[in-house]
């Protein structure tokens, strides 16, 4: 396959982009129905009218911190495969990733490769593995995140297990070469993937380089950190809502583990399972001590300042992004 057929599926699947973020938006405001439903929206509402919204500020904060820290990792990245961006551009092009969080088929993965593609002429299989490396080091970060959390709570011990089986393959895979030449070579004979394998190569040669141990130690650190600040977050939220509060690690086993669950289902942003099991964790957690009401207020908030935060600002990156360029042009 050439380059410029990649091109034009990354661009065919980005194509449409206001739409599906609006399928998107719409699923997740089925899923606050749902929470609010399960909460009872009267007793939901005067929990959120009496909450001290400095706190949801806070975790704004948090969450946005968490994205300086993860764009810290992706210049980081492309630094080590050799693509070099001015920090403004490619600061951008992170953001823009946002805005995918809530399409279908997780196409944030295709989206920031295209978007280095059109400004800079960078191979979309070059770069492609630096958003598989951060996806990688994120579910290894979450995993430490759960396992640590669930030093006192063992009903999150399959989820960490799970995630972690999941994690070491791909790692294998990745910085083991010998392990990794075995399966180029096994998809070098399937039918409908002997075509890709040229791309196929680049793509893993990218991919050993990034996950050397020196910067597949720094990237899982700066995931570690990144992630741990908005556990703190769902902790803040729940301290202040009426009748909610856990322990910093029962916060963190619930915000990690359902995300990582989340992921593992494959929903755009985890939608739907994340917060069925975060709002079911938190009540689990509690000793039943957190009524519905105070666990789907904790989920909403939550997600509002970790998820659709994200997307905001994705939508504002692009924006200032495409307006840049069409300024250049």
């Amino acid at each position: 396959m050439t380059e410029a057929e990649d091109v034009e599926k990354a661009r065919a699947a980005t194509s449409g982009l206001v739409r599906k973020v609006l399928i998107g938006t719409l699923l997740g405001g089925l899923v606050f129905v749902a929470l609010g439903l399960y909460g009872d929206l009267r007793t939901l509402r005067a929990s959120l009218v009496e909450l001290d919204w400095r706190y949801f500020l806070a975790a704004l904060g948090l969450a946005t911190a968490n994205y300086g820290l993860r764009y810290l990792r992706w210049q980081s990245y492309l630094r080590r495969i050799d693509v070099h961006v001015p920090h403004r551009e490619s600061a951008l092009v992170f953001l823009s990733g946002f805005v995918m969080s809530v399409t279908p088929g997780k196409l944030g993965e295709v989206f920031k490769s295209l978007l280095l593609y059109e400004s800079r002429g960078v191979s979309i299989a070059r770069t492609a593995p630096v958003v598989f490396a951060e996806r990688l080091t994120d579910l290894v970060a979450l995993v430490i995140l759960t396992a640590l959390g669930s030093l006192s709570f063992p009903q999150g011990v399959p989820i960490a297990v799970g995630g972690a089986a999941l994690a070491g393959f791909f790692l294998l895979a990745s910085a083991w070469r010998p392990f990794g030449e075995l399966l180029l070579r096994v998809a070098g004979r399937l039918p409908l993937v002997s075509r890709l394998a040229p791309r196929l190569r680049e793509a893993y040669e990218s991919l050993y380089v990034l996950t050397r141990p020196a910067p597949l130690v720094t990237a899982t650190a700066l995931a570690t950190v990144s992630w741990g600040l908005e556990c703190v977050a769902l902790w803040l939220l729940l301290g202040a809502l009426p009748g909610g509060g856990l322990t910093w690690d029962a916060s963190f086993f619930a915000y990690s583990a359902s995300t990582i669950a989340g992921a593992l289902a494959m929903m755009p942003g985890g939608l739907g399972v994340t917060e069925a099991g975060m709002t079911g964790l938190i009540q689990a957690l509690s000793g039943g001590a957190i009524e519905a009401t105070a666990a789907s207020a904790a989920t909403i908030l939550t997600r509002l300042a970790t998820l659709w935060w994200a997307v905001v600002v994705g939508a504002i990156a692009l924006a200032i992004l495409r307006r840049l360029r069409a300024r250049e042009r």
